[in-house]
């Protein structure tokens, strides 16, 4: 046998060796762009080649349909993130049981229906303190790629959301995830909550899903003067309906760290929710705009070169449970006068004078 066969021989066995040891990680074609393949951007090792691979799975995730889900004999159901013993960033499997659950009808109770809104609460969580809630909004001048950019955009949330009290990001994890703080202001008399996640993305096509799930971080620990609720598994499918115009479904299933009085849970699903989502399209009809005077180009969730966080290993970051959280009995709290009268006066515009 010759010196250039052996060597041959040698070079096979280890590309077969190397085949196999990453075999997991790529589990055949797909017509789905990998959210597991963009979760290894981050955890391999640097270099040229790296770069190559991590522009190259940047540019191509809007490119390609997902897949629709195979036939499964388990039961269906949203399969939650925070299930894990360990924080992982989402992969293609959790994406799709997402999607499912936005698009099921099983178990969901239609509460409000009005102008192109619709909300439902699950059947089973009515009565817990755990609250599952799913809004569906038809944008009909908005096309699916203007709602994902607002979605994402940071900056201008400060401006759309008057309910936020504080947000920013964290550190990224991968191309398409990263971990950031939220605060947000709840009906008088409540306490305010506020919450830490670990939020991934994935284009799909023309359509898009952001989905979030809570996390501890070792420099953010709970504040005294908020509740620190969970986020079991949050998020928004976007579907094109045509080049100017999408469905956006939210999908919410929240542990608020409190027992709730019965008016909090029939005014988020009748009024908060709904005034909430069509806040949002005012916002997205105004995003082109505003986007143009404020860094036109600065889209790191488009462009992951462009992000300026820090990275952060996994390891870092440890599961948020419910149950290692205080909870907050607030059911026998009363809604304030100013609450009720903001709710009796219906869906009236809101001030989006500062989006300008």
């Amino acid at each position: 046998m010759t010196t250039r066969v052996r060597k041959l021989r040698r070079i096979w066995r280890k590309r077969t060796v190397l085949l196999e040891l990453y075999r997991p990680c790529f589990p055949g074609p797909r017509k789905v762009a990998s959210a597991s393949a963009a979760s290894l951007t981050l955890l391999e090792p640097p270099g040229r080649t790296q770069e190559s691979r991590t522009r190259t799975r940047a540019l191509s995730l809007p490119t390609l349909p997902m897949e629709k889900p195979e036939a499964s004999t388990e039961p269906q159901g949203l399969r939650p993130v925070l299930g894990r013993e360990s924080v992982q960033v989402p992969d293609d499997q959790d994406f799709r049981s997402f999607r499912s659950e936005c698009e099921a009808d099983v178990g969901w109770n239609l509460t409000y229906s009005k102008a192109g809104v619709s909300v439902w609460v699950h059947a089973v969580e009515m009565d817990r303190t755990l609250h599952k809630i799913k809004c569906r909004m038809e944008c009909r001048d908005v096309p699916a790629d203007t709602l994902y950019d607002v979605l994402h955009d940071i900056e201008y949330r400060k401006k759309w959301d008057s309910n936020v009290i504080e947000t920013f990001d964290i550190a990224r994890l991968t191309v398409n995830a990263d971990v950031g703080y939220y605060s947000w202001r709840c009906p008088k008399p409540l306490k305010n909550r506020d919450v830490i996640t670990l939020r991934s993305w994935l284009p799909m096509g023309t359509d898009y899903i952001i989905m979030n799930y809570s996390v501890k971080h070792p420099k953010y620990p709970p504040r005294k003067d908020l509740v620190r609720a969970v986020s079991i598994q949050t998020g928004y499918l976007i579907q094109s309906t045509g080049p100017k115009s999408c469905i956006i479904t939210y999908l919410a299933q929240v542990d608020p760290k409190g027992s709730l009085p019965k008016w909090v849970v029939n005014k988020s699903s009748q009024f908060l929710a709904p005034k909430a989502m069509k806040k949002m399209y005012k916002a997205c009809v105004k995003y082109p705009e505003w986007k143009q005077k404020h860094q036109p180009h600065f889209k790191p969730w488009l462009h992951p070169e462009q992000s300026p966080l820090p990275s952060l290993a996994l390891s870092e970051l440890s599961v948020q449970h419910a149950d290692s959280l205080e909870n907050i009995d607030e059911s026998a709290v009363a809604e304030s006068r100013e609450e009720r009268v903001s709710g009796a006066g219906g869906e009236g515009s809101d001030d989006d004078t500062s989006l300008t």
